[in-house]
């Protein structure tokens, strides 16, 4: 009978969290992106565009990530990184997914057909024991969370303001 406590209160909460975060970013997004959750990404090739600001970029992001940014984000700069076809799958990350749907919207309207926001940026992704690595290419446990506010979106890992 515990075991089907404990079982149902993980669900529950993993349920809840999931729910609060679809509040949180329909309060900022446009839903103009499709999203792609981190255990699909985990098992899909596709390019990953960082639109962090690059102080959050150093401390850690996904392996292979091209660094975007997004206060000072260019998109012929960034156009100059990515490969003519323009239906090459594009994931663009963020810490939650706010300011990745609006870079990612970006590419969209200039014609990239297979462009998604990875649903919870890199808090899911860690929240999720996937591994992240720093400008070294060193697997860490730091995550910039952007600020103390936002922090609260990241259960694992070591938070870094």
């Amino acid at each position: 009978m515990k075991k089907i406590l404990l079982l149902f209160m993980l669900i529950s909460s993993v349920s809840f969290g999931q729910k609060k975060l679809d509040k949180l970013l329909n309060k900022f997004n446009k839903n103009n992106v499709p999203y792609i959750s981190v255990n699909t990404l985990a098992s899909t090739k596709a390019i990953l565009l960082d639109a962090r600001e690059k102080k959050e970029y150093k401390v850690s992001h996904l392996k292979n990530a091209i660094y975007v940014g997004y206060d000072h984000f260019k998109l012929n700069e960034t156009l100059e990184k990515l490969p003519k076809d323009k239906s090459v799958q594009i994931v663009v990350y963020c810490s939650l997914g706010i300011r990745s749907e609006i870079i990612a919207h970006q590419l969209k309207t200039i014609g990239y057909t297979n462009v998604y926001n990875l649903y919870g940026g890199i808090f899911e992704w860690k929240n999720n024991n996937l591994t992240i690595v720093d400008t070294l290419g060193n697997i860490t446990e730091k995550v910039h969370v952007f600020n103390k506010n936002w922090s609260q979106w990241l259960k694992k890992g070591e938070k870094v303001y």
